[in-house]
């Protein structure tokens, strides 16, 4: 049987929940499916789920990165070689297919894969058979293949970079994971999950939280990186926290970040003269206090809901605000996305 991942799959999002409601559809079939996205978006926890939730759940699931072998230690590593086929074959070897007979193989990395070994894989996906290095039995296998890449394969394929025909017979279908960019409301919990994650493995009581500038700075980002930067930025600034008492006022965003951080002659030259600080807002008085306490809330209002992309929970989070707290005084100023 293959071993469950331990990585919780989090998301509240329409368009992950969309995507995952996507994934479940899929599972059911014995058909080879794209897995696209960009990097660190979560592809190999989405390839898992497809097995997980596929009749083939007890049988093998294996993963193979296929940028971190050679073509001739890949082709041997998928498709297993006999004995003598090669200087130090001294035994046969089962390939990964053959490992993976009855369940799911994983071809992580797929658009690094070269045209030679694109066609053996081709022929394999289409037949089910194949042969291992050196051998000239042929061995049948019944193997779902999943693929997951960052790259844009019918652009490859239009360039002549990647088979059209092996491209037709993976992308029956197709799931796109969305980045994290486009799933705002899944920001905070998945900086929460990390951080408590973090602060269990430091031996913390607890998770102290985020004060409203962390969190406002966790959702202004636009995650070039997605969840992994997440996690790791997340996972820094707990570390980096004094006192498990604290709430994280500061992420860590970059780990180079340093006055002393070493640059180049070249980068050094090309500094920007250092920016005037903003004057403070001048008060005038005589004034009415009222007023002015209600005009800060609705600027302090507004920029929530600008921050949070209108998300009212999210806003209230960053306020301090309870969720009816935050839409009273939505009501009381007449304030909305419009």
């Amino acid at each position: 049987m293959a071993e469950r991942p331990n990585q919780t799959i989090i998301g509240e999002a329409p368009v992950f929940l969309e995507m995952l409601e996507h994934v479940s559809r899929a599972a059911t079939l014995s058909k080879p499916v794209l897995v696209v996205g960009e990097r660190g978006t979560g592809k190999e926890l989405i390839a898992a789920r497809l097995h997980f939730l596929s009749p083939r759940w007890e049988m093998p699931l294996v993963k193979v990165n296929c940028a971190a072998l050679t073509e001739s230690i890949l082709e041997s590593e998928l498709f297993g070689h006999e004995a003598g086929a090669f200087t130090g074959a001294s035994r046969s070897h089962i390939g990964h297919f053959e490992r993976s007979d009855g369940g799911t193989l994983v071809l992580d990395e797929l658009a690094t894969i070269s045209l030679r070994m694109q066609e053996k894989i081709l022929r394999v996906i289409e037949y089910g058979e194949l042969q291992r290095v050196g051998g000239s039995d042929t061995i049948q296998v019944d193997v779902r293949t999943v693929g997951s890449t960052n790259a844009d394969l019918k652009l490859l394929a239009e360039k002549g970079q990647f088979r059209e025909d092996l491209l037709d017979r993976l992308a029956f279908d197709v799931i796109t994971v969305p980045p994290l960019r486009d799933r705002l409301e899944d920001v905070l919990p998945l900086a929460y999950a990390f951080a408590i994650n973090m602060a269990s493995e430091m031996k913390h009581d607890y998770f102290a939280g985020f004060t409203a500038k962390a969190s406002s700075a966790l959702l202004r980002r636009d995650w070039p990186g997605n969840v992994r930067e997440l996690k790791n930025a997340v996972e820094r600034s707990v570390y980096r926290q004094s006192s498990q008492d604290i709430q994280i006022d500061n992420i860590a965003f970059d780990p180079f970040d340093s006055p002393f951080r070493l640059r180049s002659k070249k980068s050094n030259a090309a500094q920007p003269a250092a920016q005037d600080v903003p004057k403070s807002k001048k008060i005038v008085l005589p004034t009415d206090f009222g007023a002015r306490i209600q005009e800060t809330e609705k600027e302090l209002l507004s920029a929530a809901l600008d921050n949070a992309r209108f998300n009212q929970r999210v806003a209230a989070d960053l306020l301090g605000l309870s969720y009816h707290q935050l839409r009273g005084k939505i009501r009381k100023y007449k304030l909305d996305r419009s």
